[in-house]
């Protein structure tokens, strides 16, 4: 009797976690490693789940693909150790008769950049047919927290065959996965698209697994599965421990099948001794055939809170458009921050921008100095977000944040790696990288929070990213450009460019994008400032003319301000015209020199105004 037929009438257990065991056991490397060897130790875990009652094994393939296995250096090995694994599973199985399953995991965690569809496929088609050469009863499918992938390797391997497939999502919340989805949808989205068994393993307990199931119907002919980790995770001593009670989990088995699921094995955390309880507990009970779910009352998601100002890619779509960064102090005096930016904003500019730590060393909070001049100024601001200081409870704690502050416009980067600034010993977190949180931030925009869970309301956030152009070959540049407008971004701010024939090409190579872009302008201060940028800075490139000229006024600060704020002039020329954003960037607070600048492009702006009339005039 195969699989699916013995779960028609019947309650199976399944095996628990295989890394947990080779955890406890001081192994810290590619398990899959393992199947090749020692595979002795890989058969003895299957026995021991056999023994315990385990109806299916599963085998030691979860990252058995070329992506994982390219960390470990062994994208080559894929054949051997899947072709491995399956036969140590049988030959496990073979004495008791337990169904074996292939298991294929997920590649992509939050982070979609991880692999892209096409990749994730090509390396599904090679693992997954090593499997099924060794005639496993079944595929499964787990640790998949992201749906777009799980839903694209259930359709493609519906396609490959005609065995088993069990689908399984993981979730960050009970009920509701990290896109939004409700549980219960995307079962019976998974069912629809040819899964046989679709259910949950890993990150949530027993007791959040089964709160999860509460809202889950039961579907029109696939099975439910569950394979929940031991408990919530904790560390002792550096060491990853769960806290869970083997009869615990037991009786935990007995309220999923009270939910409907026939399938119950376990994740991360369980052992053998886990197994055996959920058998013990489930073995003599029938599945359940009839389930009423009590709808939950929906969670209002509420509009945006509208801000007065136009977002500022709206209004670059139109007409001339001016943006100053200015940096906050790296030291508690706020007096000539806060006079700049009165300042500069008094002359009728959109919005003053804030790095986030640039070169990775630490200022004064931009959300911080943000709020200061919103509420005491009533100045508008453009807060910068690196991925490199916070992680994902953080960036999303840092834009609600931001969000209730009203500061809504955002530039979104990865941001420079801590071992250039202040503290070469500090962490870099990036959980993400700029084109997930560009993602992320889009997903508030819709009431969503990273995990999933609705906010409540609806963020309004204007998303710009950053675009380098100070690169040999700006079509890759351009491509990276074409992702982030993908991902939801809104306008791109550059970094700043000091040639004419740059300004040109980059309206060439970007004339095709309906997407503002702000071109960044920094006034060069002297030839130390300007050296420093061309050789030491990253993403900043000076041409040898404008070396040359800021090298002629020696160490005359006066002369060298002047040419500058000329060579700064020049660019704007022609950016002005091939381009409505002007991202004008302060060096060294010198915010003079940001007003010379900003009071150039507006007389440019008249004018153009003046010409223009004069020619209508005339005609």
């Amino acid at each position: 009797m195969g699989l699916l037929e013995k779960l028609k009438t019947q309650m199976l257990t399944a095996d628990g976690a295989m890394g947990t065991l080779l955890y406890s056991y001081g192994i810290d490397y590619c398990y899959e490693e393992l199947n090749l060897t020692k595979p002795e130790v890989i058969e003895n875990i299957h026995q021991q789940y056999i023994k315990a009652g385990a109806d299916i094994i599963q085998t030691n393939t979860y990252t058995a693909n070329a992506i994982k296995l390219e960390r470990y250096g062994l994208e080559n090995s894929v054949r051997a150790f899947n072709e491995s694994a399956i036969e140590i599973a049988k030959r496990a199985a073979a004495p008791g008769d337990q169904f074996v399953l292939g298991t294929i995991g997920g590649i992509r965690g939050i982070r979609k950049s991880e692999a892209t569809l096409d990749e994730i496929v090509a390396a599904l088609d090679e693992q997954a047919g090593y499997l099924l050469a060794g005639n496993p009863d079944g595929l499964l499918l787990e640790t998949y927290y992201d749906f777009e992938e799980l839903s694209t390797v259930v359709k493609h391997l519906r396609k490959l065959t005609d065995v088993p497939i069990i689908s399984q999502v993981s979730m960050h919340e009970p009920g509701i996965l990290q896109n939004g989805l409700l549980l219960n949808d995307a079962l019976q989205q998974l069912e629809a698209f040819g899964a046989d068994i679709v259910g949950v393993n890993c990150r949530l307990g027993p007791h959040h697994t089964i709160q999860a199931f509460e809202d889950v119907e039961l579907p029109a002919k696939a099975f439910l599965s569950a394979y929940p980790n031991a408990s919530l995770l904790d560390v002792e001593d550096g060491k990853i421990v769960y806290e869970s009670e083997a009869d615990y989990f037991g009786r935990a088995a007995v309220l999923l099948r009270d939910q409907g699921v026939r399938l119950i094995g376990g994740c991360c955390g369980t052992t053998p001794k886990h197994i055996e309880a959920v058998k013990k507990r489930i073995a003599d009970l029938p599945p359940i055939t009839n389930k009423v779910v009590k709808k939950k009352k929906i969670i209002e998601i509420k509009e945006a809170t509208k801000d007065h100002h136009e977002p500022l890619h709206e209004k670059a779509k139109k007409e001339r458009t001016i943006i100053v960064e200015l940096d906050t102090p790296r030291h508690l005096e706020t007096a000539t921050f806060i006079e700049g930016a009165q300042k500069l904003y008094a002359t009728g500019i959109e919005a003053v921008t804030m790095a986030d730590n640039s070169l990775a060393s630490p200022r004064i909070s931009n959300m911080a100095m943000g709020s200061i001049l919103k509420m005491q100024n009533n100045i508008r601001s453009l807060a910068h977000i690196t991925c490199r200081d916070r992680n994902l409870i953080g960036l999303q704690s840092h834009l609600m944040g931001l969000d209730a502050l009203g500061i809504n416009e955002i530039l979104a980067v990865t941001g420079d790696p801590t071992k250039v600034g202040d503290f070469p010993g500090a962490t870099s977190v990036y959980d993400v990288s700029s084109l997930e949180l560009i993602q992320l931030i889009k997903q508030l925009n819709e009431g969503i929070s990273f995990s999933g869970q609705p906010l409540r309301k609806k963020a309004n956030f204007s998303v710009a990213a950053a675009f380098n152009p100070n690169v040999r070959v700006l079509d890759r540049a351009v491509k990276r450009l074409e992702k982030k407008i993908e991902c939801g971004a809104d306008y791109f701010i550059t970094q700043p460019v000091y040639t004419k024939e740059k300004i040109v090409e980059i309206y060439e190579a970007t004339k095709h994008l309906e997407t503002p872009i702000f071109i960044g302008i920094m006034p060069l201060t002297g030839i130390r400032n300007s050296e420093f940028l061309h050789h030491e800075v990253p993403g900043i490139k000076l041409s040898d003319e404008v070396l040359e000229r800021m090298r002629a006024t020696g160490d005359d600060k006066e002369l060298a301000t002047a040419e500058g704020i000329a060579i700064a002039k020049e660019l704007i020329d022609t950016a002005a015209e091939l381009f409505n954003g002007i991202y004008i960037i302060t060096p060294f607070i010198r915010y003079d020199m940001s007003l010379e600048l900003i009071h150039y492009i507006q007389e440019l702006d008249k004018q153009k105004v003046g010409d223009h009339n004069y020619v209508k005039a005339t005609t």
